[in-house]
């Protein structure tokens, strides 16, 4: 059985965030952030966040376009705006993701990155986490504080275990359940003035 980290970036400086990196011998960092660039933390802006990597000796490796929390394609999120992680973990290119993170844990120690300094409620956990502990791998979550936290321990803490203890009657029903937390959609754009 393989193991792999959880990271976020929170609001970190670059450096703090490189030294949790450091502490944890992470050696691979896999950005899965659909939209890696912010304007308030643009230090993890993707190209930034790669050459810093890099200088640091770790590599990186962007997959956000494949397992990223925000889809391109809109047949993947409910009326609500909140993406079916039912129907997303099917895509091909992320049963490919997954394939491809499978093959670098057993050569790395990698860390899945989101912005979420939190993995509760954080894609990282709650979609590509879950498909991989169900395939037999281990999970485990660094904190911004560099503490290590079991999933065990994120589990009982939110309330949200990733897979139930006890099988479900309707399965199915579970599954068709299983989506993200709140509403991912990008916000409206303000109508124009020239439609007045």
């Amino acid at each position: 059985m393989s193991s792999f980290l959880t990271l976020g970036h929170s609001n970190h400086s670059i450096d703090e965030w490189l030294a949790l990196v450091r502490q944890h011998a992470i050696e691979v960092v896999v950005d899965t952030r659909s939209s890696p660039y912010s304007k308030y933390v643009p230090q993890f802006d993707r190209e930034q966040m790669q050459r810093s990597l890099e200088a640091a000796g770790v590599r990186y490796l962007f997959l956000g376009a494949e397992l990223g929390g925000r889809p391109a394609n809109p047949g993947y999120y409910d009326t609500t705006g909140r993406v079916v992680y039912s129907l997303l973990r099917k895509d091909a290119a992320f049963q490919a993701a997954i394939v491809r993170l499978e093959t670098g844990m057993e050569r790395f120690h990698i860390a899945l990155l989101c912005g979420e300094e939190d993995p509760a409620h954080c894609h990282r956990r709650l979609l590509i986490g879950r498909v991989l502990v169900e395939r037999g791998h281990e999970m485990a979550h660094i904190r911004g504080d560099g503490r290590i936290e079991t999933e065990e321990a994120v589990a009982a803490q939110s309330g949200k275990p990733l897979v139930d203890s006890q099988p479900a009657l309707f399965a199915e029903l579970d599954e068709d359940k299983w989506r993200s937390t709140a509403s991912v959609l990008p916000k409206k754009a303000p109508a124009s003035s020239s439609a007045r």
